[in-house]
């Protein structure tokens, strides 16, 4: 399941890029187009930024800015950085320990199949898709 942070860490980026703007955008004017409260926000933004997906500027006229085109982040790219993870199960996550019983799992293509179209799904949309 997709959390709270996921959908709008999407939705955020989406607002960044809307605004089409050559000057940051700030925190406020988005938690007010967003009906999102700011202090959520800052928590999400804060990870945006630190995985280099947006860039911040401090001060007077400060804000956010998208450091790529829209068409250069896939959904999948925002998901990951709040997720941590979009795999479906355990044993198949990044870095997951290699399973004893995977050659006896009769679930595991499925579970593959199921990663596989998440993961197809996601990468496949980008911001600027959904615009």
């Amino acid at each position: 399941m997709i959390s709270t942070k996921g959908r709008y860490a999407v939705r955020l980026m989406i607002d960044l890029a809307l605004q089409n703007s050559d000057k940051p955008v700030s925190l406020e004017s988005i938690a007010q187009r967003q009906n999102i409260s700011k202090k959520y926000l800052e928590s999400i933004v804060k990870m945006l930024v630190t995985a280099g997906l947006v860039k911040g500027v401090s001060g007077k006229g400060g804000g956010y800015s998208l450091i790529r085109r829209p068409e250069e982040y896939t959904i999948y790219d925002i998901l990951v950085v709040t997720e941590g993870t979009l795999s479906v199960v355990a044993c198949l996550e990044d870095g997951a320990p290699k399973c004893d019983g995977e050659s006896k799992c009769k679930t595991l293509p499925m579970w593959k199949d199921f990663n596989k179209t998440i993961f197809d799904f996601f990468k496949g949309r980008t911001v600027r898709d959904l615009m």
